[in-house]
C-alpha cells in the first residue's frame, strides 16, 4: 500500500512540476502531414520448422501445405499430409509513406490455428496484400519469439508440467519484407500543405497557426481543430522537402486540457496541468488534515538598502482522533494546487479505491474542474 501511495503522490507532483514549465515543442512533434501516411499490409503464410509444435492437422492447413507443394511440382491430396510441424499464420506489416521498391520493413507473425509456438520457425515467402487487394511486399524469413513453452503438460494427465512465458505463438521477422510496390504520396493540395495534429485542439491550431505566421508572414491558417494549412511559396515547390522540415521545427506550446486518469489496479494516479478544485471538504478515517496560507511580509532594516517583499508561508497540520465519532474533515481552500490536494490525500492514508471515492464526490459536487477518467 505504501507503494501504492508513494506512485498515487510521485504521479500528481509530476504533473505539477511539468504544469509550471513552458511546455513548448516543435511542430513534428505534435502533427503529421496529409499524405504522408503509413499503410497496413496483411497476409496467410505457413511457418514450417516447428518439430511437433505446430497445427494439429486441421483442414486449413494441410490444404495450404498442399498448395504450397504444388507450386514446388509436388501434387499431393490434403488427406495425405501432416501438418504438425508447420503452422498457418498471419503476417502484418505497415508500409511507410516514402519507402520505395527494394526498401525493408519489420513483419509480425501470429499462429491461426492450435500451435503450440512458432519458436524456432522459418516464414514462408508469403505475399503482403494492402486494403486495394494489392501485392505491395513480400514477407519471408526465420522468426524470433519473446516467449517460450517447455515441458509436455497439456492436460493429458501424464503428470507433466508446462511452463510458458509471454507469448510463444507471435514473433517477428526484422527487416522480414521486400517492398515491391510504391506508395503514390501526394502533399500539396492547392498549393499549400496540411498539417494534422496528433490530439486535435482548436487552441492548439490557433497557436501553431501563429507560431508559423510569425517566421513566414501570412502563410498558415487554422482550418479546424485538426487541419493547419501553410502555403507553399514559389521558391519552395521545388524544394519541398526543405519546406517541410523549416516548418517542422518551429516551436509551438500546445494546449492541454485538464483531466485527471486514475487506474485501480495500479493504484497510479495522473493530472494534466490546470487541475484546479473548488472549496471543498473531506471527510476520511480519523485524521484531520488543515492547509491554511498566510501572507508574510519581509521589511529591510531602518535606513538599510532593500525593499519590502511580501512571501505566501502554506502551514499544515495532521490531527489524529483517538476515538469518538469525530471524522476527518479535510478543508482545501479555493483552487488548491494540485501538490496541495495529492499531499493532503496520501497524509489521510487513503487507499487507491478511496481516493477514487473521493475524486468522484469531488467531480459530482462540481468542485473537480477537470474531465475525470477511471481505467
Amino acid at each position: 500500500m505504501a507503494r501504492y501511495k508513494a506512485q498515487i503522490l510521485t504521479a500528481l507532483l509530476l504533473a505539477t512540476t511539468f504544469s509550471a514549465q513552458n511546455n513548448v515543442v516543435r511542430v513534428r512533434d505534435i502533427t503529421w502531414v496529409f499524405g504522408a501516411r503509413e499503410n497496413q499490409l496483411s497476409g496467410i503464410g505457413m511457418v514450417a520448422g516447428l518439430a511437433g509444435d505446430g497445427d494439429k492437422d486441421p483442414v486449413y492447413s494441410k490444404q495450404m501445405y498442399s498448395n504450397f507443394l504444388k507450386t514446388r511440382g509436388i501434387n499431393l491430396a490434403p488427406d495425405l499430409i501432416s501438418s504438425k510441424d508447420v503452422a498457418a499464420v498471419m503476417v502484418t506489416a505497415d508500409l511507410g509513406p516514402s519507402l520505395k521498391n527494394g526498401s525493408k520493413i519489420d513483419v509480425t507473425v501470429a499462429a491461426l490455428g492450435d500451435a503450440k509456438s512458432i519458436n524456432g520457425g522459418v516464414l514462408g515467402q508469403t505475399p503482403l496484400f494492402g486494403a486495394d487487394g494489392q501485392v505491395y511486399a513480400v514477407a519471408q524469413g526465420a522468426i524470433a519469439v519473446g516467449g517460450f513453452l517447455l515441458g509436455g503438460g497439456g492436460g493429458g494427465g501424464g503428470g507433466a508440467s508446462t511452463v510458458q512465458k509471454n507469448h510463444p505463438t507471435t514473433g517477428q521477422i526484422i527487416g522480414g519484407a521486400l517492398v515491391e510496390k510504391d506508395v503514390p504520396v501526394t502533399l500539396v493540395h492547392d498549393n499549400a500543405i496540411e498539417f494534422i495534429l496528433n490530439d486535435p485542439d482548436y487552441t492548439t491550431a490557433a497557436r501553431m497557426a501563429d507560431a508559423i505566421n510569425k517566421v513566414y508572414a501570412n502563410s498558415s491558417t487554422a482550418v479546424s481543430d485538426t487541419t493547419v494549412r501553410v502555403k507553399v511559396p514559389e521558391a519552395y515547390r521545388s524544394l519541398l522537402v526543405d519546406w517541410i522540415a523549416r516548418l517542422q521545427m518551429i516551436m509551438v506550446e500546445p494546449d492541454t486540457k485538464a483531466v485527471v486518469i486514475m487506474n485501480e489496479r495500479t493504484g497510479t494516479i495522473v493530472a494534466t496541468a490546470r487541475i484546479q478544485i473548488s472549496s471543498v471538504a473531506v471527510a476520511q478515517g480519523n485524521i484531520l488534515v488543515s492547509i491554511a496560507e498566510t501572507q508574510d511580509v519581509s521589511q529591510p532594516n531602518p535606513f538599510g538598502q532593500g525593499q519590502t517583499v511580501t512571501t505566501t508561508r502554506t502551514d499544515t497540520q495532521i490531527t489524529e482522533f483517538k476515538g469518538g465519532t469525530n471524522g476527518t474533515l479535510v478543508a482545501f481552500g479555493d483552487m488548491p494546487t494540485v501538490e496541495k490536494v495529492a499531499a493532503s490525500l496520501n497524509a489521510l492514508g487513503a487507499t487507491p479505491r478511496d481516493m477514487m471515492a473521493i475524486f468522484q464526490a469531488m467531480k459530482q459536487a462540481g468542485a473537480l474542474k477537470a474531465e475525470l477518467i477511471i481505467r
